[in-house]
């Protein structure tokens, strides 16, 4: 059955390759992004030439833009089969060099973003006890790097938000589910970044500090030129879940070809740990 799919964040990147594979389907697609008459109109003007995507201007940390697009769709279709949300900004440096507001800038798309998206189709998702939110968080919301600690802590409570409100949704006929990539080489890597540029901050943490940096550039420098995964395994991913069976849906998809299956094995063995933790509770 032909769905109708709504993407957040589709100008480039993931967004854009899982608009182009859910088109290619037959599904109607619903790609979003800010600026659709200004800095994203080219992205906007490409995607609005395949036969089944429609392109709708929504910024993620605008409560009435929202709203107002996933009105417009459900006045336009009728119903939003499945929500993507995929839309995400990255941000790196040392945490003492983050201010507090450059962390709620991180937070307020990576999160809050997700919160405000889902709040606007769950009613109608609830109503009809059905749908699908697949959320693209990222390894780093399971295992903390160094050097984008603020960043990974705003995939931290993702997760969290996610894997806590699967289980109030399930009952609701609703299945929201995260769909984790390792490292991919997209456009979120060159877009405008939130780093912590605290005057002298990093620099005074010295040469333990830049080690580490180098340690990090080298190691995704090998990777990314020997063995470069491609960015369309998490479009065929998010493709599977979509056409996987209602109840068959893992809570999470990890995808990071580079762990060699250490990711994989990472999530088997936290998922049964929680489950025996939970189960000292009686619950």
């Amino acid at each position: 059955m032909k769905k109708v799919i709504l993407i957040t964040g589709a100008s480039t990147g993931f967004g854009a390759l899982m608009a182009r594979t859910f088109d290619k389907e037959g599904h109607t697609v619903i790609a979003t992004m800010r600026n659709v008459n200004g800095k994203n109109a080219a992205f906007a003007e490409t995607l609005g030439t395949l036969p089944n995507t429609e392109v709708v201007d929504l910024d993620v940390t605008d409560e009435a833009s929202v709203k107002n697009a996933v009105k417009a769709v459900y006045d336009r279709h009728g119903k939003i089969d499945v929500l993507i949300n995929n839309a995400g900004i990255y941000g790196g440096g040392v945490l003492e060099a983050y201010t507090i507001p450059q962390i709620q800038k991180l937070f307020d798309v990576n999160v809050w973003g997700v919160h405000r998206m889902n709040n606007a189709v769950l009613p109608s998702m609830r109503a009809a006890k059905d749908g699908l939110i697949i959320t693209i968080s990222s390894q780093v919301g399971r295992i903390s790097l160094p050097l984008q600690s603020a960043y990974n802590a705003s995939k931290f409570a993702l997760e969290g938000l996610i894997e806590g409100s699967h289980a109030e949704l399930i009952g609701q006929g609703v299945e929201s589910v995260l769909l984790e990539p390792g490292g991919f080489i997209t456009e979120i890597i060159s877009k405008a970044h939130v780093n912590g540029d605290r005057e002298g901050i990093q620099e005074s943490y010295g040469s333990p500090v830049t080690d580490i940096q180098e340690r990090i550039q080298q190691a995704f420098t090998k990777i990314f030129t020997e063995a470069a995964p491609d960015p369309q395994l998490v479009a065929n991913a998010a493709l599977g879940l979509v056409n996987m069976e209602k109840g068959k849906r893992p809570l999470r998809t990890p995808l990071d070809p580079s762990s060699k299956g250490i990711d994989v094995e990472y999530d088997q063995k936290t998922e049964e740990i929680k489950k025996r933790w939970i189960g000292a509770y009686g619950l």
